[in-house]
């Protein structure tokens, strides 16, 4: 028999009160319902207009539970709710706006509460993908096997230290289940895409940095003895248990809020109902700063929170992020007092250089504007050379009078450390917008011409300009075109004359970056900027140089192998694929081209450029292999690479030219086909293709090397039916007559689709022998093979 609860004017029916759901302690339903209830003002901040994916236990945790993303027809009418249009359907997902929403919630029993980083807008307007926007950052620690707490909490610590250098704040979570969440809020709301970017990039580095108990990579075949820090979280698609969010383990567990000082207990545990409640009681809530809750669209406009006005001065971050009673940094009002007829006024606005010694060594640049310090945290200081591209992360506006502070800031407060001035003095500006800003400083350090160039949400590029105007790319270079390798064995050559790369399974791309623009293309010129938004990084690692680089977009897979398959297959795995450019070859320099340079002069300008992209895990330099070419074979084939590249140490660049100065050697047979027709399916394939007829391009139409059925998959197939049927003919494109059974029921179409297919061998009527579909060739056409 249900019973109600009044709960702030709504009604609410309960039911089983004292059914129990968490069967090792015999905590009750009534119990689940009395700690929502009580928590609510702290978790509502944090689950506020973000679409709830509920986890439910109806019969306990000693039973099989399901995720619940659509909202039942049962939910009360006075439970907000946001539709989402996924790729395969439309769900209607429950928001929670009040306690009441929280208590029908365990009534149901919905004991994890799981959210994406991105909230709703607060007007009813449809949401695209493209456009959730991010107001957190989540870094989920995952322990592999044999790993403690105690010693998550140790990378966890760690990553604060990285955030603190970037200008973010930590607040540690432990999840209730093995792990630990470090959110960070952002001082902007980003996109979806540009969190998980930045996510991954801390994972990346901290990984690299600890590569003995650290990974980045999700394959669980490497995470023993290490966290795994999983920065896919932060996708759109993606949600993590909310803090506050009950557990459904034996025991009811608590997503809670720790203290960083709790995170160096070696004895850290995780939270239960119980010891939450009293943790509430006598820490209230460690999560005050990570969420604002979004104005309620019913709010009268009265009510509403003035924004600040244009050119007014707005220090609330900055005030926000410190305590007045405990840090000897000035607040805004020192200045008022000081006696402006016995000071001699500055000849322009004044810039000051502030070396910081917080967690991490780093120096704080600020320009006066607008009657504040506008800030950036740069961990290396400005350059001196031109050649030089530095790290500027934004941070919030600082009063004016802090041009003046040198001294101590307590351990423990924002920015902990010892302060003193590197150097100070005026600018002139030459441009100042929203993603770019040019001054010339006049320092006792520091003098020259900087830019700063917004390449993310809080990231920048300081870069020291040169007075002489951008190179001119030579028309040699105007339409690129890549050198191209010859398939021969490369097992008898020398490391003397001979230099040894990895041959890898993707798309060849050369990237032009010059006039501040950046375009991909394929090798027979084909425009593929579009296809790799994921390459973009590319243009802010570079900065204000100008270059043409050679090299292969990739996708790495779990086992961190290049996989074709999965690149052709991006599109449809919702962002999730890791993909990579992986560079090898530089043509062009500053308005110097580099064709006619031998090979070890390029590699050299290239090695020098590398660290552009050192903190760019979507940009990589890989090592030329050392030692011989059979050395380098059986290096290839132990880490099963597609095979080898070797190029000659003094040979210079041919643009769209095979070369026997380049050689490659695979390691299994590949090939580039078109495809000519295909053959309806049968059985559970009788709606779709069945196998393909394949062929290779000569002068009078497609010479017939066999069919390929293996290696697709159900989305392939559909995807490949819809884009062959408009290219229906009526007659066969392929030379000679295919076997009667073939040519019966056969579709023929125009050979416009280029593809590649592996195989074993060729049969003796000269056919593939096993072949496996591989992908769709998007940077070829069929005159290119």
């Amino acid at each position: 028999m249900a019973d109600t609860l009044d709960v702030d004017g709504r009604t609410v029916s309960v039911t089983h009160l004292d059914k129990v759901l968490y069967p090792a302690t015999g905590t009750r339903k009534a119990e689940v319902i009395e700690y929502y209830d009580h928590i609510a003002p702290l978790v509502l901040p944090h689950l506020w207009w973000r679409p709830i994916t509920r986890k439910r236990w109806p019969d306990g945790t000693g039973a099989q539970p399901f995720f619940e993303k659509n909202l039942p027809t049962s939910a009360p009418e006075w439970l907000s709710r946001r539709v989402i249009e996924h790729s395969d359907r439309t769900a209607t997902y429950p928001l929670a706006t009040s306690r009441a929403d929280l208590i029908w919630f365990a009534q149901q029993a919905a004991l994890e509460l799981h959210v994406p980083q991105w909230t709703f807008p607060v007007d009813d307007a449809p949401l695209a993908k493209a456009d959730r926007r991010a107001n957190r950052l989540v870094l989920d620690l995952d322990p592999g096997p044999d790993v403690t707490l105690a010693q998550t909490a140790e990378i966890a610590l760690l990553v604060r230290d990285i955030l603190d250098g970037a200008g973010l704040v930590g607040y540690p979570v432990t999840s209730g289940s093995k792990g630990i969440h470090v959110y960070a809020p952002l001082p902007a709301t980003v996109t979806s895409d540009n969190a998980r970017t930045v996510a991954k990039q801390i994972a990346t580095a901290l990984a690299a940095e600890r590569p003995d108990d650290v990974t980045a990579v999700m394959a669980k075949a490497v995470r023993a003895g290490k966290v795994f820090i999983d920065w896919s979280q932060n996708s759109s698609a993606k949600t993590t248990l909310s803090p506050y969010s009950l557990r459904g383990r034996d025991a009811p567990m608590v997503a809670a809020p720790r203290t960083w000082d709790e995170l160096a207990d070696p004895d850290i545990a995780h939270v239960s109902l119980a010891e939450m409640l009293t943790r509430v009681d006598d820490l209230g809530d460690l999560l005050a700063d990570l969420d604002i809750a979004i104005p309620d669209p019913t709010t009268p406009a009265d009510d509403a929170v003035d924004p600040v006005a244009p050119g007014v001065v707005d220090l609330s971050e900055y005030r926000r992020k410190r305590d007045k009673t405990r840090t000897p940094e000035p607040f805004g009002d020192s200045r008022e007092d000081v006696d402006v007829e016995d000071s001699e006024p500055p000849a322009g606005p004044i810039f000051v250089i502030q070396e910081h010694h917080a967690r991490r060594l780093h120096y704080d640049f600020r320009l006066e504007h607008d009657g504040v310090l506008v800030s950036w945290a740069v961990p290396k200081n400005l350059p001196t050379d031109p050649g030089q591209n530095r790290l500027a992360v934004h941070t919030e506006d600082h009063p004016m009078d802090y041009a003046d502070f040198a001294g101590d800031i307590p351990a423990g407060e924002y920015g902990g450390g010892h302060v003193e001035i590197w150097d100070r003095g005026t600018f002139e500006t030459e441009k100042w917008r929203d993603d770019e800003v040019i001054v010339r400083l006049h320092g006792e350090r520091i003098q020259g011409r900087y830019a700063l160039i917004r390449t993310g949400d809080k990231n920048w590029l300081a870069h020291l300009m040169s007075d002489e105007p951008r190179p001119i790319v030579p028309d040699s270079l105007r339409d690129p075109r890549p050198m191209l390798a010859t398939l021969e064995p490369v097992e008898a050559l020398d490391a003397t004359d001979w230099a040894f790369e990895g041959k890898w399974d993707g798309y060849r791309i050369l990237a032009q970056y010059t006039d501040g623009a950046l375009r991909l293309r394929s090798r027979s010129g084909i425009d593929m900027t579009a296809d790799f938004p994921q390459l973009g990084s590319l243009a802010d690692d570079l900065g204000l140089l100008d270059v043409i680089l050679d090299g292969e977009a990739v996708a790495i897979d779990a086992s961190g192998r290049s996989n074709f398959t999965l690149l052709t297959g991006r599109a449809a795995a919702d962002g999730e694929v890791d993909v990579r450019y992986l560079v090898f070859d530089i043509l062009f320099l500053n308005g110097t081209s580099l064709l006619r340079k031998p090979w070890r002069d390029r590699r050299a300008v290239l090695e020098e450029i590398a660290p552009l992209f050192a903190r760019d895990p979507v940009i990589e330099v890989p090592p030329v292999l050392e030692g011989s070419g059979e050395e380098a074979m059986t290096h290839s084939r132990d880490r099963g690479w597609e095979g080898v590249v070797a190029k000659r140490r003094d040979s210079v660049y041919q643009q769209g030219r095979r070369s026997t100065t380049w050689r490659k050697q695979k390691n299994w047979r590949d090939i580039e086909v078109v495809v000519g027709g295909w053959r309806p399916g049968k059985g559970n394939r009788s709606s779709t293709i069945g196998s393909l007829l394949v062929g290779l391009p000569e002068d009078t139409g497609l010479r017939y090397i066999g069919r390929v059925g293996t290696g697709l998959t159900e989305r392939q197939l559909a995807e490949l039916t819809a884009e062959l049927e408009p290219l229906r003919r009526k007659t066969s494109p392929f030379l000679e007559r295919l076997d009667r059974p073939i040519e019966r029921d056969a579709v023929w179409v125009l050979p416009k689709v280029v593809a590649e297919v592996r195989f074993m061998d060729w049969t003796t009527a000269g056919h593939l022998r096993h072949p496996s579909w591989r992908g769709i060739r998007r940077d070829k056409l069929p005159g290119d093979l």
